[in-house]
């Protein structure tokens, strides 16, 4: 339920930020992906039950994340 929550909370426009290796990675959420795509040369298995955030991180770089793995931050 806690997932199902934070993810209705996440937007397009959204300031995101993430653990990325031994810091952390920000960015803004471009669109939910609900279905199986590429990203990069990365295949992202999205669907409706399982869906992904693209992020476009502050240098450029587009990531697909999941829900719980984000956290919204000011600014």
């Amino acid at each position: 339920m806690a997932k199902e929550m934070r993810a209705q909370g996440l937007r397009r426009g959204d300031r995101v930020e993430w653990n990325f290796g031994r810091g952390k990675a920000v960015g803004v959420i471009k669109r939910k992906l609900t279905e199986p795509t590429v990203i990069g040369r990365q295949r992202v298995a999205a669907s409706p039950d399982d869906p992904r955030y693209l992020v476009r991180t502050d240098s450029g770089k587009e990531a697909a994340k999941r829900a719980e793995a984000l956290r919204k931050v000011s600014g």
